[in-house]
């Protein structure tokens, strides 16, 4: 070989090496980058080339997939009653991604998890088109249809959840005002995705897992529970030594009540029947912040790591505050806020005599051909309280909707335990209150927590009211779920 034809062939030879460390660089080390890249839509042009996995609610799918005659994808995504799921489900979309249920569970619904290699493996040996697994939900449509039918026929903006105590199955998931998803799903809906996002009343936010509220006279629950565990009430009947009104610690600020003249020395019983301030802020001030705040974390309160599997807004109670803004604190004011399935939790660990379970919303996962990849095991998050205690405020939220504020909720052949709260926002308490309701049933076997959360700002400030408007949905929510 001469010495021009050997340059020439090592200059080849460079440049073949040169090429393969390239694709080697690519394929190996900036695959992942470039398969996330936004840019790339090769990744979703296969994701919509053969039918996701469906997301199933009381044995029947709510989501479908619609074949499209698209020169880039094949199917877009469906939604059976969307409005009323989408708290739920989310959004799978071909522009916007996706959210919720749609997003965590993508890789059971669009079939590229692991536990499903064997399946698809077998499936492309077989030539069958790939498919996607489902999802199974422990959501009860008897009870989601009946909360958002009780938001929606009265016009009302809001949020309810609703759980199984002994298990922490989430039977209900609503958010009103709500939005159908299939609106967004395919490639050309951008005036839809732009409408929905310019909509000041939100309807895509998900006020049941990712919107935090004041939860006014509802936390008298947890301030009850401080109370009895730390020896500052040790008998619900007996009177307290309760001014009313009551000055806030180390100020000259007086705390009202809204329950009128009811409240002056009344046992913790009657103040949880009327909902008294004074009592409780005046309690909670006696357990102090320390306690109080371990009180709330126990009942979940503080953090940020709870999943459903969908990720869950933390709730706050303050720790670290000085004594006027515990007492505020601990009637649900001040600093304190919860989401609604927080709430929910708190009336179902009192109902499940002190013990709180993991809330959780995906029953099963399944594959294709509906074979069982894994079932949700019910778990104990904490230890909430004693089940002497529970056992004790349990007797004390019956009072409430036999004999004080809670008497819509009343339910003819069930136990029905309940707390009221009208919760105050805005600057210097000038918006239009908040209505909750925190409620449990029991029936027979069966047994539901709810909670509920009115936002009515088209109403009349002084007919805003926990039993006015959030008692009679939560009376809906625990009929559907016990069969009533």
């Amino acid at each position: 070989m001469n010495k021009p034809i050997r340059r020439v062939s090592v200059f080849c030879l460079v440049l073949v090496l040169a090429l393969m460390i390239r694709v080697n660089y690519v394929q190996g080390v900036q695959a992942s980058s470039l398969n996330k890249n936004a840019n790339n839509k090769r990744g979703l042009i296969e994701a919509y080339s053969y039918p996701r996995g469906q997301i199933i609610v009381g044995g029947k799918p709510v989501t479908k997939d619609i074949e499209v005659d698209g020169n880039t994808y094949k199917y877009k995504r469906g939604y059976t009653d969307g409005a009323v799921y989408a708290p739920v489900t989310g959004f799978s979309s071909q522009v916007y991604g996706s959210n919720l249920l749609e997003n965590v569970e993508n890789p059971i619904l669009s079939g590229n998890d692991s536990r499903l290699f064997i399946r698809n493996t077998l499936d492309l040996l077989t030539g069958k088109p790939k498919q996607g697994g489902d999802v199974v939900t422990t959501i009860d449509p008897k009870v989601q249809q009946a909360a958002y039918t009780a938001f929606t026929s009265a016009g009302k903006k809001g949020a309810a959840v609703a759980l199984d105590p002994t298990t922490g199955a989430i039977l209900g998931l609503v958010s009103v005002p709500s939005y159908d998803p299939g609106t967004i799903a395919g490639s050309d809906n951008q005036a839809a995705w732009t409408s929905l996002n310019a909509d000041k009343s939100q309807p895509m936010l998900n006020r049941a897992l990712r919107q935090t509220y004041p939860p006014g006279s509802t936390f008298k629950l947890i301030t009850s529970a401080a109370a009895l565990e730390n020896g500052v009430i040790t008998d619900i009947n007996a009177k307290t030594v309760s001014p009313d009104p009551y000055t806030l610690p180390q100020t000259t600020t007086t705390l009202p009540n809204e329950a009128g003249d009811n409240c002056l020395n009344v046992s913790m019983n009657d103040a949880l029947r009327v909902s008294c301030n004074t009592v409780f802020a005046k309690i909670g001030d006696e357990v102090g912040n320390a306690k109080m705040a371990a009180e709330a974390e126990r009942f979940g309160f503080n953090s940020s790591s709870l999943t459903i599997p969908v990720g869950v807004t933390k709730s706050n109670y303050d720790t670290n505050i000085n004594r006027p803004s515990n007492a505020l604190s601990s009637v649900g004011q001040f600093d304190t806020r919860a989401t609604p399935l927080q709430m929910a939790m708190v009336a179902a660990a009192i109902a499940n005599n002190g013990t709180l379970m993991k809330p959780y919303l995906v029953a099963q996962e399944r594959s294709a051909n509906v074979n069982v990849i894994d079932t949700t095991k019910p778990t104990v998050l904490s230890q909430a309280t004693t089940p002497q205690v529970a056992q004790e405020i349990q007797t004390m939220m019956v009072n409430v909707v036999q004999n004080g504020t809670g008497t819509p909720a009343q339910i003819s052949g069930a136990t029905v335990g309940g707390k009221t709260g009208t919760a105050q926002h805005g600057e210097n308490n000038s918006d239009n209150p908040y209505a909750w309701f925190v409620s449990y049933a029991k029936m027979g076997d069966k047994q539901i927590a709810v909670a509920v959360v009115v936002e009515d700002s088209n109403a009349q400030r002084d007919e805003i009211s926990g039993s006015g408007l959030a008692a009679p949905i939560a009376k809906k929510m625990m009929e559907a779920g016990l069969g009533k």
